[in-house]
């Protein structure tokens, strides 16, 4: 519809396109850019510049300063080789410091995407591209320093420094004071008031007004007023679900919009100093990849994670074509210029993302292989789990599963608690340790539920101190790319068994008060990619009340469903577990076909072991029920509705006339047949669904681990600083169900 098709034909373009209508497209456009770059800043958070480490700082700095120099080189010796005008020879040197450039909003939207923000390659490229943008915003204002002073006078380039600190000590020591004052007003999960947001959205525009004032582009200014505003709830949420869906819904196309219409390919066959103009800007890429590449591979990263790494810090976006157009419309680089930069940006960044779609996988490290199982670990070593939170309202079951697992000084467990947040009002993902070694919380931005949290599971660990310790880990990411922090922590602390909340969840009456989708699309993908056992928790209230478990009022009810198969072996050495604690009372059924050899049958040594080694009078059970068909199947389970608080079981199960024909109405198919039917509202005991072995998995062979209980007692406030090396105990002595 530009000036590269139709825009040609005269009166097709005089009367579409006149220069009034032009005028107003491109005012909303602007107006659109400027408070989505507003939004990007609110994403921004400041304080990663002090948790990024120096490797990333380093990344950054060489994904800046090889594409400059090679662009600095060129400027240099293109005009000795090949025609070089002078309007060109004067915007050369601007040209390779924008080509320099890979905006930390461009980089964490593309992560975003391509659902790897927070993956380890993307933990990176995020902190490279803040450090770059630092980089690129002083080579800027440098710039534009040297341009007034040589344009004008020497004094000129001392009041263009001035007055951009002047304005960037207003916004500091003025206006943030005041926004941080409106943040704290707000309740934790309340509304802004329409007054504070009508008030910011005029700092933003006034801040553009100054920006451009002063020198600078007007997108600039309200970056630098968003970052100032506190990101993620309640503030930095609630600005960008109010701004974001009008400015990038429907402004900012106006944005891409412009760039297409004031692009002329024609004009390439006009200019003179084309190719010298080209080969700076492929110097530009070809000293990104390199810089980035070289410098990843000396800190470490793998050639095989560089470079996909360093085709990141290759994208360009936005940001990048918003800035070219205002090049072009104050004249700083030619129309030729314009349409060579944005015809490569869009033939590079168009080759480069399904690129690193197809190179990078961030499962891989996980993927594939397996820690100890409980199953295949020694009775007596320590159990590693973890439990992972999505609200408040998961901790008493998960604290009272915990307890029943019977944590002793002889059978230690240690725990990892994962509190899951998804990422609101921020563009940068995070999985940190909550609290240091002395047992403070590291980071005070989090929301106050966090220390409700780890104060619940630290009393549990105090109450079973010398027994039990606690790490605590908060990730606050996109709910697609959830599951990879799950097995993230995994794998790096060795963990045996991984408890996740169903995404259901029941009212007083017994039906269903809340369904959660995304919680259940991470679900999912844990159970397909966890590199370890996972037990599905479907809490119905029982577990929330510990009156039973701790004072022992009335025994705590758990049976065990058994019907054979990895699953079920899995879920048996757990209950294992279990045994022992003076609050709990255990049934072990076993539904067998009436036809099973019991002789030959390899689940006849795992049950004949449980009945030699723990079946009492008292505490512990073991009932076999015959049955010939599905009918027998259930009747079985209606009977255990009046004698079951937790009903423990296997997810998969292989087909057999004992579950023929209940896989037909499976709804969940993720607690396998007979979790489903127990998850219905025909029960109303809890359940603990358990799978061992997730499909195409294989075992390893792996160094021991040094157990972490004897590392820190999290009773007391003291904590391990072993973080786990990728390398985990895989007991060459089985268990007793090995």
């Amino acid at each position: 519809m530009g000036r590269s098709g139709f825009g040609r034909i005269r009166a097709y373009s005089s009367l579409i396109f006149r220069p009034e209508g032009r005028m107003v497209l491109q005012t909303i456009s602007d107006v659109g850019f400027m408070f989505h770059v507003f939004v990007l800043g609110v994403q921004v958070d400041p304080t990663m510049l002090r948790r990024a480490g120096r490797n990333a700082v380093l990344i950054g700095v060489s994904s800046f300063v090889m594409p400059f120099a090679l662009g600095g080189l060129a400027c240099y010796v293109l005009p000795h080789l090949t025609v070089i005008d002078d309007a060109t020879a004067h915007f050369l040197p601007l040209l390779s410091v924008i080509n320099s450039a890979s905006f930390f909003p461009v980089i964490t939207s593309l992560l975003s995407d391509l659902k790897i923000l927070n993956s380890e390659i993307g933990r990176i490229a995020t902190l490279a591209s803040l450090v770059n943008d630092g980089c690129i915003y002083a080579a800027s204002i440098l710039l534009t320093t040297i341009d007034a002073s040589s344009s004008y006078s020497k004094w000129n380039g001392v009041m263009a420094i001035a007055w951009i600190g002047t304005f960037l000590i207003v916004i500091v020591f003025a206006v943030r004071p005041l926004v941080k004052h409106i943040a704290r007003t707000i309740p934790e999960r309340g509304a802004m008031k329409e007054s504070h947001f009508l008030m910011i959205a005029v700092l933003a525009l006034l801040c553009g007004f100054v920006s451009q004032s002063i020198g600078q582009p007007p997108a600039v200014g309200t970056f630098i007023l968003g970052v100032v505003v506190p990101e993620g709830p309640p503030l930095g949420s609630s600005m960008v679900y109010k701004i974001d869906s009008l400015c990038t819904g429907l402004l900012l196309p106006a944005k891409f919009a412009i760039s297409g219409l004031t692009l002329d390919i024609f004009s390439l066959g006009r200019g003179k100093s084309l190719l010298g103009v080209e080969a700076v800007i492929l110097l530009g890429y070809l000293g990104k990849f390199a810089g980035t590449l070289v410098s990843a591979v000396h800190f470490a990263v793998s050639f095989q994670d560089a470079v996909p790494l360093a085709l990141i810090m290759c994208c360009k976006g936005i940001i990048e074509a918003s800035f070219y157009i205002g090049l072009k419309d104050t004249g700083a680089i030619t129309s030729e210029a314009y349409a060579l930069l944005l015809i490569t940006m869009l033939v590079i960044t168009g080759i480069v993302r399904p690129l690193i779609w197809y190179l990078y996988d961030p499962s891989r490290r996980y993927l594939g292989y397996r820690t100890n199982s409980i199953q295949h670990l020694d009775p007596t070593s320590e159990l590693r789990v973890q439990v992972c939170i999505h609200n408040e309202d998961n901790v008493p079951s998960l604290v009272n599963l915990l307890d029943v697992s019977n944590p002793s000084r002889r059978r230690p467990i240690a725990v990892f608690v994962l509190n899951l947040m998804e990422l609101k009002g921020s563009a940068a993902a995070l999985l940190v340790p909550t609290h240091n070694r002395k047992g403070k919380p590291k980071l005070k931005s989090l929301p106050s539920r966090t220390e409700h949290i780890s104060n619940a599971f630290n009393i549990l660990a105090h109450r079973n101190h010398g027994s039990m310790v606690v790490q605590h880990f908060t990730s606050i990411v996109p709910y697609a790319t959830m599951h990879d922090d799950i097995c993230t922590i995994a794998v790096d602390k060795g963990v045996n068994i991984v408890i996740i909340p169903f995404h259901k969840q029941w009212a007083i009456d017994g039906t269903v008060g809340a369904n959660f989708p995304a919680i259940r699309m991470v679900n999912q993908q844990v159970l397909h990619k966890a590199p370890c056992s996972v037990g599905i928790l479907v809490d119905r209230g029982q577990l929330a009340d510990n009156t039973q478990i701790l004072f022992g009022h009335s025994l705590f009810r758990i049976t065990m469903l058994y019907l054979g198969g990895p699953d079920d072996d899995e879920a048996l050495a757990y209950c294992c577990r279990m045994l022992g604690h003076p609050h709990i009372t255990m049934s072990l059924v076993w539904l067998k076909h009436s036809s099973d050899n019991i002789e030959k049958s390899m689940e006849s040594h795992m049950i004949q072991w449980f009945k030699a080694n723990n079946v009492d009078a008292g505490r512990v059970s073991y009932k076999e029920e015959v049955v010939n068909d599905a009918v027998g199947t259930t009747q079985v389970l209606r009977s255990l509705e009046d004698s079951c608080d937790l009903c423990i079981v296997g997810r998969d199960h292989e087909q057999s006339e004992l579950t023929l024909g209940i896989n037909e109405w499976i709804e969940c198919p993720e607690l396998g047949f007979i979790g489903d039917m127990l998850a219905t509202s025909d029960y109303s005991f809890s359940l603990l669904v358990v799978q061992q072995t997730p499909p195409g998995t294989e075992f390893i062979n792996i160094q021991p681990l040094q157990p972490v209980a004897s590392s820190f007692y999290s009773g007391s406030g003291k904590y391990s600083q072993h973080s786990g090396s990728g390398k985990y105990s895989q007991h060459s002595g089985y268990g007793p169900f090995g």
